[in-house]
């Protein structure tokens, strides 16, 4: 695995983890500070469902799988 890659996964990840203790954090704070902070837990779930779906699909396509097999 190239140098860059490694880097690039190391990047996402640790963004990706900021991110979820980030939003895990203003969602626990919604909830306990207001009654109504389920409004704000709602579409935040919304918004993580669907980037779920899409990344699912996008690595399920078989489409985008016949260009990882073309040399370089």
């Amino acid at each position: 695995m190239p140098l860059e890659r490694f880097v690039l996964i190391l990047v996402a990840v640790i963004a990706a983890a900021g991110l979820t203790v980030w939003v895990g954090t203003l969602a626990a704070a919604a909830t306990t500070t207001v009654p109504i902070g389920w409004v704000f837990v709602i579409p935040v779930a919304l918004i993580v469902y669907v980037a779920w779906r899409v990344i699912a699909e996008r690595i399920r396509n078989r489409e985008d799988d016949h260009y990882d097999r073309i040399e370089k």
